[in-house]
């Protein structure tokens, strides 16, 4: 049976800042580097899979509606089951701090993008997301030693 490649991409502000009140805290943003992040998101994940809970799934703008995938993920799926769904593609796991707690172990690549950005924020990007997977491998690994 064919694998799911499981990925992240985000931005992150300079402290690991990653939610201001539900939004992105540089949402609107029209300085370069923040319109650049933004294409290069809809760019890298065009013709895969994006999950995200329904407020992440629901602001993909309407361009971006037709050459993606969009799978709307609710906190009663089991994540095997729902990555089973689509074996043999990228998936691509949106939706911040609450969706990354459940699938990080599951992420073979987080690609992150550091924005200038510096202000407050009350969403913080977890360090821990990105060993997540590595410990699960560990995990099954019938010797975690090695």
């Amino acid at each position: 049976m064919q694998q799911t490649v499981v990925r992240v991409i985000c931005a992150i502000g300079q402290s690991g800042q990653l939610g201001l009140n539900g939004e992105l805290p540089w949402e609107g943003n029209r300085d370069p580097e923040y319109v650049a992040d933004v294409a290069r998101f809809f760019d890298i994940t065009r013709g895969h899979v994006l999950m995200a809970g329904p407020k992440t799934i629901g602001a993909v703008p309407d361009f971006a509606r037709t050459d993606r995938t969009l799978f709307v993920l609710r906190s009663h799926m089991d994540p095997e089951e729902t990555l089973k769904q689509f074996a043999g593609r990228v998936v691509f796991i949106g939706g911040g701090p609450p969706v990354w707690d459940i699938y990080a172990r599951f992420v073979s690549h987080w690609d992150i993008t550091r924005l200038p950005y510096d202000g407050p924020a009350d969403r913080w990007f977890n360090p821990k997301w990105l060993t997540a997977s590595a410990r699960a491998e560990g995990d099954r690994h019938p010797n975690p030693s090695l």
